[in-house]
This record gives structure tokens, sequence and C-alpha cells, in this order.
């Protein structure tokens, strides 16, 4: 019997892309993985110019379409400079902390697809040596990279081929719990992209005819604002993004039910489907939480920037420890599963 969500499926399917280094600006090889993925189902998919993918779903109506998006860019860095005693300053890409990734490993992949192994530190990290190791302000001055390579010079880390812009990707350490946990860096917006993946699989499987042509949207450049803003097809009239829950000090979001965001940074989100997902989720026992995430911008937020007339939401996951050492819990992915499940089989707000 083919049951769905299958939950622990998508958790090792979310596992599975966390572990490709794919930081903004590099993401061929995580895109390459998920076209073959989904090969095979008989989908209409296609890269824009940019790198991202659409994947196209014929729907009974074809004049009124849906986009759905979800983004498999990640937070990370490029070499800003290679210091004098071999070690590399970074230059951030994504909005994160530099105490966030402090201790982190790290991979450096270079021009030529050559990748060493590093790790992010303080440069005043001995505490046997510099007074102040503790409060050194963490910062892309005192924050560097120690490559795992016998180097002393900058000369010597040239010769390894490693130059400034090349991109360095965090180690996600990846892990799933017996308790239903699953704790990795990049489940923004990986734990997403996993959900509609299983979901695109699941209407193919199941040979499931949607009310309206439906477009997927794995977007690549979200972490630094413009992923999902172009080759939006005219027909579009709702424009949902698939993104984390942002949990912390007044919020209502957990690990546990799926979000559903009522306004972030850019404003307010479509009430009316905003009042769709909240009806779709309490007449088919799905547990959510309503939230504004005060310091947010989704690719759905993007596309209303960029001038698209679109109905406009946004739903996840519920993810704690947002851009540090993410966590979220199989429960949170199953309620999100399934409302997506409903969302995209039900009736739009306006057509």
């Amino acid at each position: 019997m083919n049951t769905y969500p299958d939950t622990k499926k998508t958790i090792e399917l979310i596992k599975e892309l966390v572990e490709i280094p794919s930081p903004s600006g590099n993401t061929d090889k995580i895109m390459n993985f998920v076209e073959e993925h989904l090969s095979g189902l008989d989908l209409e998919m296609k890269r824009n110019r940019k790198g991202a993918l659409i994947i196209t779903i014929p729907g009974e109506n074809t004049e009124s379409h849906r986009m759905l998006t979800a983004h498999v860019d990640a937070l990370g860095a490029m070499v800003k400079e290679i210091k004098s005693d071999g070690r590399l300053r970074l230059s951030m890409i994504g909005g994160f902390r530099w105490n966030a990734v402090e201790g982190e490993y790290c991979q450096i992949e270079t021009s030529s697809g050559k990748t060493y192994s590093g790790t992010i530190l303080m440069h005043q990290t001995s505490v046997h040596v510099y007074k102040n190791a503790g409060e050194a302000k963490r910062d892309e001055t005192n924050i560097e990279v120690r490559i795992d390579e016998k180097v002393r010079s900058a000369n010597e880390v040239r010769e390894l081929g490693i130059e400034v812009g090349d991109f360095v990707s965090f180690d996600p350490r990846a892990e799933i719990t017996d308790s239903g946990f699953i704790k990795s860096r990049h489940l923004d917006d990986k734990a997403s992209v996993g959900m509609l993946l299983q979901l695109i699989r699941q209407i193919k499987s199941q040979g499931i005819i949607l009310p309206y042509t439906t477009h997927f949207l794995i977007s690549n450049n979200e972490e630094i604002g413009y992923g999902g803003n172009s080759n939006i097809p005219p027909e579009t009239v709702e424009y949902l993004a698939v993104d984390m829950g942002a949990i912390g000090d007044g919020q209502s979001t957990d690990e546990y039910t799926v979000s559903i965001c009522a306004k972030d940074s850019s404003g307010p989100y479509h009430y009316g489907l905003r009042k769709h997902l909240v009806q779709l989720a309490e007449e088919n026992g799905i547990e959510y939480k309503l939230d504004i995430y005060p310091y947010y911008g989704s690719d759905a937020s993007a596309a209303i920037r960029a001038g698209f007339d679109i109905v406009h939401g946004l739903i996840g996951a519920g993810i704690d420890a947002s851009h540090a050492y993410e966590r979220t819990h199989e429960s949170s992915i199953r309620h999100t599963e399934n409302l997506l499940w409903h969302y995209v089989q039900s009736k739009m707000i306006i057509e």
C-alpha cells in the first residue's frame, strides 16, 4: 500500500540534500541531483538562465496556474583574502552571524573543482596565547579558515590552487535521532525541497490530476534575495513559498507543527490565501501555528517586489536555530507535507 506522506523517507531525502554542498552561486551539483531524483517521472523540466529548475505538471485548468517554490541554495562563504601565514579570510554568502560557524568544519572548492578541508576558527582561539580569546569580536577580521594542508604562506596556499573567490561550504553535520529529530545545517531550505520532491513523486505515481497547472520552482539564489523573482508564467495566480518557520522568543512557531506566515519584513502575505491555508489545515486535522517573522524574506516576497501580480503565501516546517545548527522534528515535516498535499488539490481563492 502506498502511504503518503512517508515522512521518514522524506527525512532521509533531506539528509541527502543537506550533505551536498550548495552555497548560493555554486549550486550545479545539487540541481543535478534534483533532476536525477525526478528522472523517469515524465515531467516537463527546464533550467532558467540563473540555474533554477522549473517543473510543470499540467492540470485541468490551464488558464489559471499555481507556483510552489523552495530553494536549494545555502549559506556559505567565499575566500576573501589569502593571509601571509597561509590561513584564509572569508566573505559571507547569505545572512548569518560569524559566531554561528565558529569551530565548524568546512570545504574549500577551487575553480578547477578540487576540494580541501578546513576549520573555521577565531584567529585568537588559543587561550594559552591570547588573553582576550573569549572577548575578541567574532567578525570578518578575526574569523579565518585553517586549511588541512601543510601551508605556511600565501604562496603555498596558491600552489594548492586556492584563490580569492573560491567557495567555502559548511559541514552540515546532519543527524537523524531516534526521537524523530533531524538536526543539520541548511534545513533552511532543503527540508522544504525534500518535501516538494516527495510531493511531485506522489502526484505522478498516483496519477493525480491537479485542478490547475502547477509549477514547482526549485530556486538557487534565495539566500541572496532573488531566487524566485523571475520566470513566473503570466497565468500564475497563486504563488506559495515553502520555507522554514522561524522559532524564538515571541514566536508561536515550534518544531512540531506547520507554520503559516501572516507577515514578515516585507509586509503581510495575502490575507485570503492565508485564511485558505488555515481552513485546509483545520478541515484535515493538520496542526499549525500562525506567525509573524520579523527579520525574514522569502521567494514569494521577492516575486511581489519584482512586480508580479500574484496572490502570495508562505508556509514551512518549524526550524530551530535558523542560520546556525538547525533542527526540526518529523511531526513538523509531516504536517507541512499534509498541508501541501491538500493545498495543491484545493480550489483557488480567485481564478
